[in-house]
C-alpha cells in the first residue's frame, strides 16, 4: 500500500470561486462552459487532477494523511488568501483518484512563497501509518521587519463613499443575468450563492 505522494502544478495557484449555482436536484455545482471567468475554477480543478495522476500512475492513498502544502506565488503584493487555496486543490486532487476522500487529510501544513519566474504548488502526502509530524514555533533571536496587511482592508470611512449611483447601480444589476447581461423578470431569474448570483432560466437550461 502506497504511503507517500507528491504533486507539483505549475501556474499561479488560484482559490475556488465563491459563485455556486445549484442543479435540479438540488447539488451545487461549478460550472466550466459557461465562458464567463467562473469557468477558469473548474478548469483549475480539472488540471490538478491531470497533473496528480500524471506525477503518480497507479498510486491511490486510501489512509488517513498528512499533508504540507508549499504555495509559490508570482506576487507578493496580489494574490488569493492561502487560508483558503486548499479547497480547490485538495478537490483537483480528490478528482485525480490519488485520494479517496479530502476527508482523510487529518493534518494539514501550509506554506506560502514567492517565485516571479516560476509559481506553483506543491503538495506532498504522508501516510499516518509510516510518517508522523512535528512542529515548533520559536523567538526569533533578532526581530526582521513586520509585514503588514491593515492597508488592504477597507475602512469603515470607505464604504461611506459609495455615491448614490453606485447604488442604483447595483439594484439595476440585481435583475440582470450574470451570464447574457440582459435585464429579466425576477420571476424568470434562478438565484445562487444564497441569492448573490442572478441567472436567467434560458442561460441555466443551456449549462444542462
Amino acid at each position: 500500500m502506497n504511503t507517500y505522494a507528491k504533486v507539483v502544478v505549475p501556474g499561479s495557484p488560484i482559490t475556488k470561486s465563491n459563485f455556486k449555482l445549484h442543479n435540479k436536484d438540488g447539488r451545487a455545482i461549478l460550472p466550466s462552459n459557461t465562458g464567463t471567468s467562473n469557468d477558469r475554477y473548474a478548469i483549475y480543478e480539472e488540471k490538478i487532477a491531470y497533473y496528480a495522476r500524471l506525477q503518480n500512475p497507479g498510486v491511490i492513498l486510501e489512509e488517513s494523511l498528512i499533508a504540507i502544502l508549499k504555495v509559490y506565488y508570482k506576487s507578493e503584493k496580489r494574490h488569493p488568501d492561502t487560508a483558503n487555496i486548499t479547497k480547490s486543490i485538495f478537490d483537483g486532487i480528490e478528482k485525480s483518484g490519488l485520494i479517496v476522500n479530502d476527508a482523510q487529510i487529518t493534518r494539514i501544513i501550509t506554506e506560502e512563497f514567492y517565485d516571479k519566474e516560476n509559481p506553483r504548488f506543491e503538495l506532498e502526502f504522508f501516510g499516518e501509518s509510516k510518517y508522523k509530524i512535528s512542529y515548533s514555533v520559536e523567538e526569533k533571536i533578532e526581530p526582521s521587519e513586520k509585514k503588514l496587511y491593515t492597508s488592504l482592508r477597507k475602512s469603515p470611512a470607505s464604504k461611506l463613499l459609495k455615491t448614490t449611483k453606485d447604488k442604483k447601480e447595483e439594484n439595476t444589476n440585481s435583475s440582470t443575468c450574470e451570464f447574457c447581461n440582459k435585464k429579466v423578470k425576477e420571476d424568470n431569474l434562478i438565484k445562487g450563492n444564497g441569492g448573490k448570483t442572478l441567472i436567467c432560466r434560458n442561460c441555466f437550461n443551456k449549462l444542462f
